[in-house]
């Protein structure tokens, strides 16, 4: 066998992972080793004779767990965005174990005995501090040893079922992807993305893990679209019984740390802080959301000249755009070709709020050919740390869009930030990769969360960059949006893949106007699947669901959100999101919690000069750099000026 390579830090510039050196055989044995590290300098710390002080418990936690950390991040990378057979089976293994080492960590009696001896005056420690009190009462640090016992095995289920889940939906679309042998069936896309999903004598249109699937939009057989759309929707039905033994055991669990639910279990320590604000958030958007589904329905209906059904709402959408604002989106895309937008149009923006410039490295890889590196440095000339590009779709990578770190920026580390973006852009055959608007949007807006870890000025990992409160997470890179189609932006990157000709001022026009149409069904499939996910997380301790097939549209219906036309974003079966690990269970919400959030902060832009130094600088400052180390809803007060308004949102979305 080769040396390990887990078992040193990386060589190579930032601490990069040698993605090359690692090997199948690495994994296991480096993660028992880490496991093994981390306990001996976890009980080190618990059975420490002196005085427990925050240098002595809560940053040598910090320091801990070095080896066991470069494993889990190299894994967790792989098993999102190049998950072999070898990588699955891995993940396999590990999953639980992790889960009993989390908890054997977080129900250490001495260790948390110490954690409430440790006090301090330095506001930085103290924000960290209450933090880890926090943390550790939610893991169960406070309960018996035959709760905690209990807790374990509840914990072990859930890493389990995550997996479980996450593996049938990356199976389920592959397998349920749109299969003909007849180039008639996909009328409607250009000869590129034909080209692009040939394989053999076949076409082969994968599912992206949302609902409506981009191709609605463009195939204009209307059976096809069904065909489609039902693929999409009728994927993994294995996964209902997953989710509700996953909501159930998360409903016990809750009860067992002292709530009502498991909602209220995670509200606990975001910005919301409790259910019935987040209730009161959503309600207010279902009225309006619906009514202008209404009327958008009604007018694609006209437009068609009969009734619509589901698969046929982005079809008409786009037809409707095309008649009354004369806007084809097609037409954009020759303008949209990836490597300018994400150097000449995501990089320029940052250089000019932020004064931070890119060198690609080709010397440094990532762990896939596809992949593109560059250094980000200060305006001075002090490196910031590197920026991961992983643009294209694959089998092996799961859908969405995406953003993580590889290194954790850090003073007490001497850490600096290595981040990357993971897209899911159809690679095409040959010549120029060119996006679609929905795809530079969201290249901006992944670049919004990269420049939160890149820019992320704090002592201690446990609070870099986006570690922060979910239903913040979302905010800088929500921010990072309207960059899109600011004109200096524009300018510099939308030009003709082959003229070079700058994109025309009324086609942008056009693409403003249009975009306004269809907000009724954006805001309402979001608002679906945020309350489908609250309603799997209100279950209540020793509730069973009878009938999981039933229960999407009971839950839907009982808030309002059930609609013939439109069904939510991700339906229960393919919610990798809230099932396949805990980080957006009962927090799907936090999207539109955090767009308040940035629709008041495009407003401060708008006011105070729009794409400034000076205003990219006071972001920096007092959001950015910030990460989690500071109450992030006194950041955003201190930014804007102002407690944040909702006015704001609901101009943006036609709602008011």
């Amino acid at each position: 066998m080769t040396a390990n390579p887990f078992l040193s830090p990386s060589e190579l510039p930032y601490r990069l992972p040698d993605f090359a050196a690692v090997r199948d055989e690495h994994y296991l044995p480096a993660f028992e080793q880490g496991v093994a590290e981390h306990l001996a300098e976890v009980d080190a710390i618990a059975r420490n004779p002196e005085p427990a002080t925050f240098d002595n418990t809560i940053a040598a936690l910090e320091r801990s767990g070095a080896t066991l950390k470069r494993v889990e991040v190299v894994l967790h990378t792989l098993t999102g965005s190049d998950a072999t057979d070898g990588i699955r089976e891995i993940e396999e293994k590990i999953v639980p174990l992790a889960a009993r080492h989390r908890d054997a960590i977080s129900l250490n009696r001495g260790l948390w005995a110490r954690i409430q001896q440790v006090t301090t005056d330095d506001p930085q420690e103290s924000w960290l501090l209450e933090r880890y009190r926090l943390d550790f009462v939610k893991a169960g640090a406070d309960l018996g040893d035959e709760e905690q016992e209990r807790l374990r095995e509840l914990n072990a289920q859930l890493a389990e079922l995550g997996t479980e889940f996450s593996r049938n939906v990356v199976r389920a679309t592959s397998e349920n992807a749109l299969v003909t042998a007849d180039a008639a069936d996909l009328d409607g896309l250009d000869e590129a993305q034909i080209s692009a999903i040939k394989q053999g004598d076949e076409y082969v249109l994968p599912l992206l893990n949302t609902t409506v699937q981009p191709a609605l939009a463009q195939l204009t057989n209307r059976t096809v679209r069904e065909r489609l759309y039902t693929l999409s929707t009728e994927r993994a039905p294995e996964n209902l019984e997953i989710a509700a033994r996953t909501a159930e055991i998360r409903a016990e669990r809750a009860q067992l740390l002292g709530y009502p639910d498991h909602a209220a279990y995670k509200v606990a320590d975001q910005t919301a802080k409790t259910v019935e604000a987040v209730e009161e958030r959503l309600a207010q958007l279902v009225g309006p959301a619906r009514r202008n589904v209404e009327k958008e329905a009604r007018v694609l209906a006209e437009h068609a000249g009969h009734d619509i059904e589901p698969w046929d709402w982005p079809f008409y959408t786009e037809q409707v755009r095309k008649a009354r604002y004369d806007f084809d989106e097609s037409v954009l895309r020759p303008y949209f070709e990836l490597g300018r937008v994400i150097e000449d149009g995501v990089f320029h923006a940052a250089t000019l709020l932020y004064g931070v410039t890119f060198a690609e490295r080709a010397d440094l890889k990532g762990y896939h050919p596809d992949m593109r590196v560059w250094e980000v440095s200060d305006e001075d000339g002090t490196a910031l740390g590197l920026f991961l590009l992983d643009p294209y779709a694959r089998p092996t990578k799961r859908g969405g869009a995406w953003m993580h770190n590889l290194v954790d920026q850090s003073f007490l580390l001497d850490e600096k930030p290595v981040v990357v973006n993971n897209l899911n852009v159809t690679k095409p055959v040959s010549g120029p990769t060119l996006l679609t608007f929905d795809e530079v949007e969201t290249a901006f807006h992944e670049f919004g969360h990269a420049i939160h870890g890149l820019l992320s000025a704090v002592r201690f990992p446990r609070v870099e960059g986006t570690s922060v409160p979910r239903d913040f997470v979302e905010f800088p890179s929500q921010v990072n949006e309207m960059w899109a189609l600011w004109p200096e932006i524009l300018a510099n990157y939308a030009k003709h893949h082959e003229t070079g000709e700058p994109v025309p001022a009324d086609l942008v026009g056009r693409l403003t106007a249009a975009s306004q149409f269809n907000q009724g069904f954006g805001t309402f499939e979001y608002l679906a699947a945020a309350l489908l996910d609250w309603s799997w997380h209100r279950l209540a301790p020793g509730e069973t669901v009878e009938d999981p097939a039933s229960f999407e549209a009971k839950a839907l219906e009982a808030a309002g959100a059930l609609h013939p036309l439109v069904r939510p974003r991700y339906r229960s079966t393919y919610f990798q999101h809230i099932f396949s690990d805990d980080g957006y269970s009962a927090g799907y919400y936090s999207y539109v919690w955090s767009e308040v959030l940035d629709a008041e902060s495009v407003e401060w832009f708008k006011e105070n000069g729009g794409l400034t130094r000076a205003g990219g600088d006071a972001f920096r400052e007092k959001v950015l750099s910030r990460g989690g180390s500071v109450d992030p809803m006194e950041a955003v007060t201190d930014f804007l000026g102002r407690e944040p308004r909702m006015e704001p949102l609901l101009t943006r979305k036609g709602l008011n």
